[in-house]
């Protein structure tokens, strides 16, 4: 179901049709969660809170304003803040080494081809990933992971951010940048 179509519906009504929205981002926001908290307990209540606060809000809303608004920056938004202040009283770690899982649309390009690797081979190049994930600073992390894992475009993250468009592209394409680099320099030492 298209977004636009479902700010609409909620707009008639958020009871009937908020289950829809959670159907629709609940792995989603977890998953992003889980890569902010790199805990899956704490990823699943940062989830949980980011869908009862976007529900409590949405019934105080007037009906127009749902429907006009943007829903998935707008939820990623939410989870960030739940994360931000439960870091904040609970001092959770940001990234850990085994939060971020399978890197997808992270990971940089092979330059050997796509040659089939080892399993063993791929999760440690996976781990690896994570690692430098981890140790992106926060401007970076976050675009990157907004960009990758939560699949916001440059105006989404831009909103969840509450920076201008060309910061957001900015740090998208410096995060990733210093990935490649960090990955190049990792397969020379491990070479």
């Amino acid at each position: 179901m298209h977004m636009d179509d479902l700010a609409a519906q909620l707009a008639t009504g958020v009871d009937s049709h908020f289950e829809r929205l959670v159907l629709a981002y609940q792995d989603r926001l977890y998953a992003f969660a889980l890569r902010l908290s790199a805990n899956p307990q704490d990823a699943e209540e940062i989830a949980q809170d980011a869908f009862v606060r976007a529900y409590h809000a949405l019934k105080r809303y007037e009906a127009e304003r749902i429907r006009t608004m943007a829903l998935k920056p707008w939820l990623y938004q939410i989870a960030l803040n739940v994360f931000r202040n439960r870091a904040r009283t609970r001092r959770l770690a940001l990234v850990s080494l085994d939060s971020l899982g399978d890197g997808a649309g992270m990971e940089p390009e092979d330059d050997e081809g796509d040659r089939p690797e080892p399993i063993t081979e791929r999760a440690e190049r996976e781990r690896e990933l994570v690692a430098q994930v981890a140790a992106l600073p926060e401007r970076y992390r976050l675009a990157v992971l907004l960009r990758y894992v939560g699949e916001l475009d440059y105006a989404e993250i831009a909103a969840v951010l509450g920076q201008p468009v060309g910061t957001v592209k900015s740090n998208v394409h410096r995060g990733v940048q210093r990935l490649r680099l960090a990955m190049a320099e990792q397969r020379i030492v491990a070479g």
